[in-house]
């Protein structure tokens, strides 16, 4: 557990630029779409939905690499982190296999992430 408190700061970092990739749903919405779930959404109300979605997790992710350079931020930041983690978990698994051929691999991350950001705010 001290190993995640000594190093909260490079796993904030590596989980936020990881989660900043997610500004390419902003820019391309249909690729994103296709590369995180392999479906697409069509419409014009599609396109502002995803670039919407991509835009605050892009938030999420600058939010994590402030976080790492400003520990009085840290514990809202981790929180606010986790749960969106943890709702995007939620949502992929409560479809069971559909998407976990494309979206398992950010599944795994994120839960990774959610658990060393527990790890820390059950120590600090």
């Amino acid at each position: 557990m001290s190993l995640v408190v000594e190093n909260i700061r490079w796993i904030m970092l590596v989980a936020g630029l990881l989660t900043c990739t997610m500004v390419f749903a902003a820019v391309a919405p249909q690729a994103a779409l296709r590369s995180t779930f392999g479906e697409m959404l069509e419409g014009p109300l599609a396109g502002i939905v995803v670039r919407n979605w991509g835009a605050l997790i892009a938030l999420v992710g600058a939010m994590l690499v402030y976080g790492a350079y400003h520990p009085p931020v840290r514990t809202l930041v981790l929180v606010v982190a986790a749960a969106s983690k943890l709702v995007f978990i939620s949502l992929v698994l409560s479809h069971g296999r559909r998407y976990l051929s494309k979206a398992g691999l950010a599944v795994a991350v994120d839960s990774l992430a959610v658990v060393l950001f527990a790890i820390y705010l059950a120590s600090a």
